[in-house]
């Protein structure tokens, strides 16, 4: 059973959205921010990451940046860029990039789920981003980017939606990445009667993407009921947009590594085919299927990686993933990589930059060799949740990105 509501979105007047709609603040580096900002003013970075909006390297001070992101979240509110709704709703979000949509319900859901795990996770969480999401929705006074979380989909629902996106829509732009935005409203009380009670029925949801905002809407709720004194219980609940699963797709998450831990090439070359059938000129760069791997090597020759039978011998799923694969039976024990969330000689590059995106960070940032992974499925990632484990670091990259700035939901 998932408690779902209605909530009253602060969100752009419609002649800014497509301004004011961002990419979510951890996908990009300050320096990119600086530059998605420079020519617009109306930007949301500047409240999602308020360090690319300050002189300098703000990231060293600590209290200025969210002091930041609160005045700048105000000031769009004083000056009508950002507006909240008069009554609680739920927002149907749409996402379509080429032939590919996936339709979400944007609401809240009760922090006190995903604190005795009825909202279920597949990742761990780094503290120094956890604390720094914490002071940034603390400080600010609200939620300003949502949680993606999923559900194994309900045909009540589906229709619900359905029904929903007949009507007209309140934002419908086509982003500078070419991926279309539709948001509707559902503010009838009758509907969103419906939309409660049909979520009512699902048994569990799940984290996709947003780990970090999770548990840090968590910590200020924890936070701010020990300090009393907020009436209104909003930080209770966390903004969330939810899609059923078999709308989504996981790209590929590919990693590089600078160095080959000291091996002559000749060398590398004898201890990864120990572990794979190796085949020279892999002209399709991309794996097909679970199990092969491409890998680019510095001087420009692709080769396709096939585990062997004795690598696939691990029956428990976790091991299976290729990304354990290739982590477990290589980059520890011959690149030396025992910690891939901290070692810096490795690197992650999400799907989306094919394998121009491996080309190019091997050929011109200095790296040595780059593996392109066979994602892993929706149904691996839930069934890895429901046993209560956590898949192994950067192993889901999901687009498209949900956008920040159509939806805000404040807490104070």
């Amino acid at each position: 059973m998932s408690k779902v509501v209605p909530f009253r979105a602060v969100r752009p007047a419609g002649e800014f959205v497509r301004k004011v709609a961002s990419l979510p603040y951890d996908v990009m580096s300050v320096a990119e921010a600086k530059r998605r900002i420079k020519n617009n003013p109306y930007s949301f970075l500047r409240v999602e990451k308020p360090e690319c909006d300050l002189p300098g390297d703000a990231r060293d001070f600590e209290e200025l940046v969210p002091r930041h992101a609160r005045k700048n979240l105000q000031k769009m509110m004083t000056e009508g860029i950002l507006c909240q709704d008069a009554e609680a709703s739920f927002y149907l979000y749409r996402q379509q990039r080429g032939s590919h949509i996936q339709t979400g319900i944007a609401a809240c859901v009760s922090v006190e789920e995903y604190n005795t795990g009825r909202i279920k996770t597949h990742e761990h969480t780094l503290e120094h981003k956890e604390q720094e999401r914490t002071l940034h929705i603390d400080t600010a006074g609200a939620q300003t980017g949502p949680v993606f979380l999923t559900y194994r989909g309900q045909e009540k629902i589906d229709r619900l939606v359905l029904k929903g996106a007949q009507q007209e829509p309140e934002y419908d732009f086509v982003a500078e990445d070419g991926v279309r935005h539709t948001v509707w409203m559902i503010g009838n009380s009758a509907d969103v009667e419906e939309i409660q009670q049909a979520f009512l029925c699902v048994e569990a949801l799940y984290i996709a993407d947003g780990h970090h905002r999770a548990a840090a809407a968590a910590r200020v709720a924890r936070l701010r009921n020990e300090r009393g004194g907020n009436a209104s219980h909003e930080h209770d609940f966390m903004m969330v947009v939810l899609f059923p699963y078999d709308q989504l797709r996981i790209l590929d998450y590919n990693r590089a590594v600078k160095g080959l831990n000291g091996l002559p090439e000749e060398e590398f070359m004898k201890r990864i085919a120990e572990v794979f059938l190796v085949s020279p000129n892999f002209r399709e760069k991309l794996p097909a299927r679970a199990h092969e791997f491409g890998m680019y090597l510095r001087g420009g020759k692709w080769f396709l990686l096939k585990a062997r039978e004795e690598a696939l011998q691990e029956k428990e799923m976790l091991s299976m993933l290729d990304v354990s694969l290739l982590q477990n039976k290589f980059l520890e024990p011959v690149l030396g990589i025992k910690n891939p969330r901290t070692d810096s000689r490795i690197t992650f590059i999400g799907g989306s930059k094919g394998a121009d995106g491996l080309e190019e960070i091997v050929d011109r940032e200095g790296y040595t060799v780059a593996f392109s992974l066979f994602p892993p499925t929706i149904e691996q990632m839930m069934a890895i949740a429901d046993g209560g484990h956590v898949m192994p670091p950067k192993s889901t990259w999901f687009e498209p990105k949900l956008r920040s700035g159509l939806f805000v939901h404040l807490i104070d």
